[in-house]
């Protein structure tokens, strides 16, 4: 093996600016790039509805709790599957007070007015943390999906569900197509050509990267930060660019499902069910093991037949708002059924199953119009070690959502010490 080491990667190897775990993007993925993994990998999806839920239909009855719940009627499209799936109440985010952030601090719980002075700040999203030890060995160190114009659909700002070490949005693929491409498509473009193309733009990245030092010493202090952040951004895409450049000669494999690519026209349901096939193909090769899907709302329930907006859905009470937002429910739990059939009828190479080894959460960080208690949660799947089959009702109202997410980290091997506003673990989770 050979490993070059440079100016970037001393950098980045002594600095604190970026997570240690990055370091095989120059070097150490070789031994690992095509091979097949000596274990079964964990894999962690995302799913983010938007809009709330319909909520005095969508939980079940809370005086039910444990392995004899009744699954409520607008989600019975899971019962065949409802021994693989756990419903979890009173999670919520005690820093979240405005109804139209959306998803923007569901995965990481931060307090936008944390900083003094600053009318907005987030902090990294917990997909973001495990795919720094999750995506080490893939072509993607993590997939974001998103819809198009889902700022609309009750998420909030961002451009998909993950937001990096900086608090800064994560970019996501907001069509299938877009998802397909970058997936299983390879590029036809020479090597020689696309090893030029990368240096052109770390050329420029160094550029601008000297200019900013000069440049800092002149300015006061709240540009300071300001500028401070740019270049951030600017080692994130280094960071980026270093692991593209080491998969550049490496094939992008063929899923063993058949994968065509997506029509233009999709939208709506059709969409939705096209991003869980795509998934389900990107699992089938390891080309990622962390994914998160802003999904639509909008172009969801016209695609149920519905004639008004999704935001006017969500401000529901009796007649045709309150059947829309309970058609959209019950929409969402027949796709993720579809979603788990085919998790389930795909094998892995030890004789287990893409869902024996993921570990999926279906939720949102809004239970109903603007109502950020009790977050709609839904898991499934066993690749963090959880006991499913259950309906589980927290004893304090207050319980932090973030607990969800260490607990999910931690069931996949990753020992962070909390995420976001975390108290600890959901041990009843892993209670046989």
């Amino acid at each position: 093996m050979t490993f070059q080491t440079n100016r970037r990667v001393l950098l980045r190897g002594a600095g604190a600016l970026i997570s240690l775990p990055l370091m095989d993007s120059y070097g150490f993925r070789r031994f690992a790039a095509a091979a097949t993994p000596s274990t079964v990998p964990k894999r962690l999806v995302f799913l983010g509805m938007g809009f709330g839920v319909t909520a005095d239909r969508w939980y079940p009855d809370r005086n039910t709790v444990g392995e004899n719940y009744k699954l409520p009627e607008i989600l019975k499209p899971l019962t065949r599957h409802q021994k693989d799936i756990t419903i979890i109440q009173n999670l919520m985010h005690r820093y979240s007070a405005d109804g139209h952030s959306g998803s923007t601090f569901w995965l990481t719980g931060a307090n936008r007015y944390e900083i003094p002075g600053q009318g907005f700040h987030n902090t990294v999203s917990v997909d973001q943390v495990a795919a720094e030890v999750l995506g080490q060995q893939t072509r993607f160190t993590s997939i974001q999906l998103a819809a198009k114009g889902a700022s609309s659909d009750g998420h909030g700002p961002g451009s998909s569900l993950a937001w990096n070490r900086y608090g800064k949005p994560v970019a996501g693929l907001d069509t299938p197509v877009a998802a397909f491409h970058r997936l299983f498509s390879d590029d036809k473009t020479p090597l020689s050509q696309r090893q030029a193309m990368m240096q052109r733009k770390r050329s420029v990245l160094d550029t601008v990267t000297e200019n900013a030092k000069s440049v800092y010493r002149k300015i006061g202090r709240e540009d300071q930060e300001k500028l401070t952040e740019y270049v951030q951004s600017i080692r994130e895409i280094e960071v980026r660019l270093a692991k593209e450049e080491s998969w550049l000669d490496v094939e992008k494999k063929v899923p063993s499902s058949a994968v065509n690519e997506p029509r233009e026209s999709l939208e709506g349901e059709e969409e939705i069910r096209m991003m869980y096939d795509l998934m389900v193909a990107a699992m089938q090769v390891d080309a990622t093991r962390v994914f998160t899907y802003r999904m639509p709302a909008n172009s969801l329930i016209e695609s149920l037949g519905a004639t008004m907006t999704a935001h006017s859905m969500s401000h529901y009470s009796e007649g045709e708002r309150r059947t829309v937002s309970q058609n959209r429910d019950t929409a969402h739990a027949r796709l993720l059924a579809e979603f788990i059939d085919k998790l389930k009828a795909s094998k892995e190479a030890d004789g287990t199953s893409l869902f024996d080894n993921a570990a999926l959460t279906l939720g949102t960080n809004l239970s109903s119009v603007h109502t950020l208690t009790n977050c709609p949660t839904l898991i499934a799947g066993g690749g963090a070690g959880m006991k499913h089959g259950r309906h589980l009702v927290m004893d304090d109202p207050k319980t932090p959502l973030c607990n969800l997410w260490l607990s999910l980290l931690h069931g996949v091997g990753i020992n962070a010490p909390s995420h976001g506003d975390s108290t600890g673990r959901i041990e009843e989770l892993f209670v046989a």
